[in-house]
């Protein structure tokens, strides 16, 4: 961990560092608007000698609320003044709205004449033929705009500006982009590249590896989580929440975010990369699909329950039975739904993930269920009550790695067992293997990507997300935990939202058909025929599966 302060550590650290100006906290009043880092990056932005900055980053410090103030400023100004367009990055359509939106507040604070935000789409063509993307931009009265544009190189062509590439580590092609935005230069433009890592190969570490060897002659800065703390950023945490600020609840709360990442916290607190690719999925990727308020219970019985009278177990068990029930009891009906469900019974958690499918074939979390310590018959007993109560259940996926195959075995009796050629019932025993995490682990990073899945806010579900890493080229969860000690995880709840998105694309359906009683014919006994004309129907029963 590059994070070598302990918590009452940290706190004496802040106490000296504002008892040098005992008076200075009642005399401050109105803080300025920037912190000082984010002062210094607008600073080194408006020297004359800067032409490419890269940032290496922490995440939760708000650069790019700072950079949107500079992007006014530099669009605002006259062409006499150095202004220009302004041109914003990043892999996400969402990061582009909140930094438009961003711009036009700092636009109304400095009283720069603008255009209403609007939104445009303008052809892209290619060899492909021809495209729209979609972008953002405000017009400002001295001729220039901010625009927020797509992560594709392409969409640079024709342009002319500051470029800023936000969250860069995480683009689909760094490399080809930097190629276009640098073409900027040769007519005074400038390029302001930020990010925190992903992993010591990505481009982006490759970039900054060159500027800290002098092979690259780029400007470059590093603002890491403590060093933004230092320069306030906690401070002006409390002020925004209305929290009284001191050493002590910075350095509780210091911790907790640190505790929040596990063992993420390097690469996305200190701008200490990680060996390997990186993380499978972004931490603000994961957060922006956390738009669920579907519930997550919890079940952590003692390491005696078996020792237990059976009242005693039984007493244990009711307030999480009667939480169960109730939650099923909110599931809708009108919505498909899938069960994923990762097996443990000593070290980690079993963890079921149940998910729902919309009209549009967009996934929700209905119900999570986490289970520590649980023996196997009471797995069963609770796994049964969401199948059974799950409305319109088109597949169940369960991780039939060692114990888990009783599990999978015994719900298979009740809802019936696929087997190895995908023919028979809702339940899939799934082995885990190589190929099975190379074939259907990225639909579900598509889904993040293309917001078509939606979680409950849950911090241990962030941090299982993040364990997934790319291991030879396929998503895998590796052998490091996070987690406190006796509460240890192990990507638990990836692994049952991975088996719950596999099962909701393998659907199974039956039909049934009621029969209509034949009409009488003259061929029948005891018939005189019938020439009424009435349609006669099949009837019988039918089972359609389909993967989609």
């Amino acid at each position: 961990m590059s994070a070598p302060f302990s918590k009452e550590e940290w706190a004496e650290i802040r106490r000296q560092s504002t008892e040098v100006l005992p008076d200075l906290l009642d005399q401050v009043g109105l803080p300025k608007a920037l912190l000082p880092y984010q002062g210094r990056t607008i600073a080194k932005l408006e020297s004359s000698t800067c032409q490419v900055l890269f940032i290496e980053k922490s995440r939760r410090i708000g650069l790019t609320w700072g950079f949107a103030s500079y992007a006014v400023l530099r669009a605002g100004r006259a062409k006499a003044a150095g202004g220009m367009d302004v041109m914003y990055i990043s892999y996400s359509q969402d990061m582009t709205r909140e930094f438009i939106d961003a711009c036009g507040m700092w636009a109304r604070a400095f009283s720069t004449a603008a255009i209403q935000m609007d939104e445009f789409l303008f052809d892209d063509s290619d060899d492909e033929g021809v495209r729209a993307i979609q972008a953002f931009r405000i017009r400002f009265a001295s001729g220039f705009e901010i625009v927020g544009l797509s992560s594709a190189p392409r969409s640079l062509r024709g342009k002319q500006g500051v470029v800023m590439i936000d969250e860069a580590a995480f683009v689909d092609s760094l490399k080809e982009l930097l190629k276009a935005a640098l073409a900027f230069l040769m007519w005074g433009g400038q390029v302001v590249v930020c990010s925190t890592h992903n992993g010591a190969e990505n481009e982006f570490n490759v970039q900054i590896q060159d500027i800290l060897s002098g092979r690259s002659a780029y400007d470059h800065m590093h603002i890491d989580f403590d060093e933004a703390l230092i320069d306030g950023l906690y401070q002006r945490i409390a002020l925004v929440t209305g929290k009284t600020w001191s050493p002590e609840a910075e350095a509780d709360w210091r911790e907790n975010i640190i505790k929040f990442y596990g063992d993420g916290a390097d690469e996305e607190l200190f701008c200490v990369p990680t060996m390997g690719s990186g993380a499978w999925l972004t931490g603000p990727l994961i957060e922006a699909r956390m738009t669920s308020n579907a519930p997550v219970l919890y079940l952590d019985l003692p390491p005696n329950f078996l020792h237990l009278p059976e009242l005693e177990r039984l007493v244990l068990l009711a307030p999480f039975m009667e939480q169960l029930e109730a939650a099923l009891k909110l599931l809708d009906p009108a919505l498909m739904h899938a069960l994923g469900f990762d097996f443990a019974r000593v070290a980690d958690l079993s963890v079921a993930s149940l998910l729902s499918i919309d009209k549009t074939l967009k996934r929700s979390s209905a119900l999570t269920v986490e289970m520590r310590g649980v023996p196997g018959d009471e797995q069963k007993t609770i796994i049964k009550m969401i199948l059974q109560a799950a409305p319109r259940l088109v597949g169940a996926a369960f991780d039939a790695t060692g114990m888990g195959w009783t599990v999978a075995e015994d719900m298979g009796r009740i809802f019936g067992l696929r087997d190895k050629d995908n023919q028979g019932g809702l339940v899939h025993a799934i082995k885990f293997s190589q190929e099975w995490y190379r074939i259907n682990m990225p639909p579900l990073k598509t889904a993040f990507e293309d917001d078509a899945i939606a979680i409950s806010k849950d911090d241990n579900h962030l941090s299982d997300l993040r364990l997934v890493k790319v291991i030879r080229g396929i998503p895998m969860i590796p052998d490091s935990r996070t987690g406190e000690t006796n509460k240890r995880r192990h990507g638990d709840f990836a692994v049952a939202l991975a088996l719950a998105h596999f099962a909701s694309r393998m659907q199974w359906h039956e039909y049934g058909y009621i029969p209509v009683p034949r009409a009488p014919t003259k061929f029948d006994s005891g018939s005189s025929g019938r020439d009424d004309g009435a349609p006669y129907r099949l009837s019988g029963m039918r089972r359609s599966r389909g993967i989609y």
